[in-house]
């Protein structure tokens, strides 16, 4: 296949149109090749000034010089890095590091990529469209609007000079203490959220686009969906055994694959009831190419999650996580904790025998092949005005609401208190600065008063009480909650209590997970899944009565006072 484009290499030749992968692979020298293993977090706004965090962590100052100086496959945005701010600045930042790329080692384009699952883990926000994320659309069980927002999301973010978004979770929820995916997850229905993952793929890889395609990437392999723990702090052990897997972990990844998925990324959890190596998957070839790649019969890019979490480095040194992830199965690298570490011990490997060059050149040709199916080694650069023009334009914005309207649920509605009946003055409490502020604007737009109290996450005593004092100056309160079945957030249910407790009409909402709901009777209860603004408005529309709430729940609400029982049952939700 022709790549059309010509670069130049480090020895000063070129690589004329028409050079396969495999082809550029054998020109490459070992530590061009390795370096195109590793995807690396780079510091600021722009690729050629300086920040404290690059000589911290690279020796060099900008984020050029780290693509000069190591000529990593990729590199990855977070709002940390302090890289993503407006889609201009974003078009401008990436094509200053494919120049950079371009001009420097082997001359290969990189895969430039973030986490924009939307919902919880939205790295850039609006301008960008926005989305509520995976639990919402699960509500909502159209595959069609999962595709469509995730079309959205991938066009917009090519426009900006991305092109490989890890998106999105295939994991099946179907541990409600889950603290770490939750409402990433579709549902806790392996089927449903098969549909979902394939139609999200389907979005970011195989849509009409304007600007061009995102490769996607499902994760965490083998399925981080039955944990109480955090991989980014814990090794999580999951005791599904074979059947199990099959039956409730494996189906989405396997619906990614056969919707032909660019990228798979590997989970930092052990399951030893189905790979006695004692390892995290990430590690362990039983999991990685026996159970993906042998068995899923997956052939593209498997990339590890992040080799900075602590589920990955409780066993090996910092040198020897990428040699085991490699010989496991695995092709990216993901932000290592100390890249010069990761890259010399790769070398090191393959120079002792511990690992073959053969083994690196077919992760090189997979990550080619990869570059080259998006456009990016004949395209990279993008046009920093279309950007502008492009990302969250009109079009985009009325999808994401009317797709967002088709998710919330509407859980309990005691004596009738919804649809509001001209509401005269309403508090809007609880969770989310952002969230409150928004949902209270969106009241005021249908004529109501509207005042926004936020009390967090973990209320304290004073900040109750300061509710329930506005809650007397108001005809209605709605409150809104995220995760306050954890523990350290309980006091939010105190706040709902507390609030009913005044004898005013009482919505709660569930603005993360649903299973809030299943801990107080609040008269009403809704479930928006997600706390973005996008979301207020649809929450608005059926406070009001100008939408019936159509969602319907993904995932079962237990009863905590009844253990095995379920508070709301899968499938739930009232309409009018």
């Amino acid at each position: 296949m022709a790549l059309g484009y010509t670069t130049l290499t480090s020895t000063g030749s070129t690589a004329s149109p028409g050079t396969t992968p495999a082809e550029m692979v054998d020109s490459m020298s070992l530590e061009e090749k390795v370096g195109q293993l590793f995807v690396v977090p780079v510091y600021g706004a722009e690729a050629n000034t300086a920040h404290p965090k690059n000589r911290e962590e690279f020796g060099v100052d900008t984020p050029a010089e780290v693509v000069q100086k190591y000529h990593p496959g990729g590199v990855i945005h977070f709002t940390w890095t302090d890289s993503l701010q407006d889609p201009e600045q974003i078009a401008e930042l990436s094509n200053g590091l494919q120049t950079a790329a371009t001009s420097s080692g082997a001359g290969i384009p990189l895969l430039i990529s973030t986490d924009q699952e939307q919902g919880a883990v939205t790295r850039i926000g609006a301008p960008a469209t926005q989305f509520p994320g995976n639990m919402a659309l699960g509500a909502s069980r159209s595959q069609e609007d999962a595709e469509r927002a995730a079309a959205i999301t991938g066009q917009e973010l090519r426009a900006m000079g991305i092109n490989f978004d890890l998106a999105p979770s295939g994991d099946v929820n179907v541990n409600p203490e889950n603290p770490v995916i939750g409402v990433r997850s579709f549902s806790s229905d392996p089927r449903l959220a098969a549909q979902l993952t394939a139609a999200q793929i389907r979005g970011y890889q195989d849509s009409a686009a304007t600007t061009g395609t995102v490769s996607a990437s499902v994760k965490h392999f083998p399925g981080h969906g039955d944990t109480n723990l955090d991989s980014h702090t814990d090794l999580p052990v999951i005791e599904h055994d074979r059947a199990q897997w099959e039956q409730l972990d494996a189906p989405p990844f396997a619906a990614a694959i056969a919707a032909r998925v660019d990228s798979v990324m590997s989970a930092h959890i052990v399951m030893p009831k189905l790979d006695d190596s004692g390892e995290p998957s990430t590690l362990s070839p039983n999991v990685l190419t026996g159970m993906l790649r042998s068995e899923l019969g997956f052939d593209g890019v498997v990339i590890t999650d992040s080799l900075r979490m602590e589920g990955v480095r409780q066993k090996h040194s910092d040198s020897e996580v990428p040699v085991l992830a490699l010989e496991a199965g695995a092709d990216l690298l993901l932000m290592p904790p100390n890249l010069q570490t990761a890259i010399d011990g790769v070398i090191d490997a393959v120079r002792s025998g511990d690992l073959t060059e053969e083994r690196i050149d077919k992760s090189v040709e997979r990550i080619l092949e990869m570059k080259q199916r998006r456009g990016i080694l004949s395209s990279p650069h993008t046009d920093p005005a279309r950007a502008v023009e492009f990302v969250g334009n009109p079009e985009h914005r009325k999808d994401a609401q009317r797709i967002t309207d088709r998710t919330t649920t509407l859980l309990r509605n005691e004596n009738g208190v919804l649809p509001l009946q001209q509401p005269g003055k309403v508090l809007v409490t609880g969770s989310g600065e952002d969230a409150t502020a928004a949902l209270a604007e969106s009241v005021r737009t249908r004529g109501a008063r509207a005042t926004a109290l936020p009390t967090g996450n973990a209320p304290t005593a004073e900040q109750i009480d300061q509710a329930v004092a506005a809650a007397g100056r108001n005809d209605v309160v709605v409150v809104l909650t995220n995760g306050a079945w954890q523990t350290d957030r309980a006091a939010q249910l105190d706040l709902v209590r507390a609030l009913q407790e005044t004898g005013k009409p009482v919505v709660a909402v569930a603005t993360g997970d649903p299973y809030d709901a299943g801990h107080v009777d609040a008269p009403a209860w809704v479930a928006t899944y997600s706390d973005k603004a996008v979301a207020m408005e649809s929450l608005t529309k059926v406070l009001f009565g100008e939408i019936s709430p159509t969602g319907e729940l993904p995932v079962p609400v237990p009863d905590p006072n009844q253990p095995g029982a379920d508070k709301y049952p899968f499938g739930h939700g009232l309409a009018w």
